[in-house]
């Protein structure tokens, strides 16, 4: 047994961060952070191929105001984008209001269902599936952006 001894003050430091990106390598940790139970942004820190269908949901804020990011890119300090990344599945659903891909490439094709979908300075390399007007009308991407397959409105079948 090694004995330790502290010379200097002992301190609780409380962090002066409220939330912070949660970083990803792997499928499980991405999985988790775009789940329900995730935090507002998910970042990658590499290529990423997942053989699940994934699905955005959740409710989150950044700084008081509703946002989700899928964030595919890593940025320096002066939050110049350094690398991007490309994550490949089958299938992306995205519920959560107010969210986006940016910075990188989604191999697969995307559902929306939530109002505001965004695509910042990304591509989706699939199709790009509106699951109901208000989804379908409130959808913008940027100039930087593009979808390589088709953009539809799936309209449900009458019963």
């Amino acid at each position: 047994m090694v004995n330790s001894t502290v010379t200097g003050e002992k301190v609780l430091m409380q962090p002066d961060v409220v939330t912070s990106a949660s970083l990803v390598d792997n499928a499980a940790a991405f999985e988790n952070g775009i789940s329900k139970n995730g935090g507002w942004i998910t970042s990658v820190v590499r290529d990423l191929v997942i053989n699940n269908e994934l699905v955005l949901d959740g409710e989150f804020t950044n700084k008081e105001k509703p946002a989700r990011k899928i964030a595919l890119y890593s940025q320096d300090e002066k939050r110049n984008v350094t690398r991007r990344f490309t994550l490949t599945a089958p299938k992306l659903t995205v519920n959560s209001p107010m969210a986006r891909i940016q910075g990188g490439i989604f191999k697969g094709n995307v559902y929306v269902s939530s109002a505001n979908f965004q695509l910042v300075n990304a591509t989706i390399d699939g199709n790009l599936i509106f699951l109901n007007e208000e989804a379908k009308n409130t959808f913008s991407m940027d100039a930087n952006s593009s979808v390589t397959g088709a953009m539809n409105y799936f309209k449900p079948k009458a019963e």
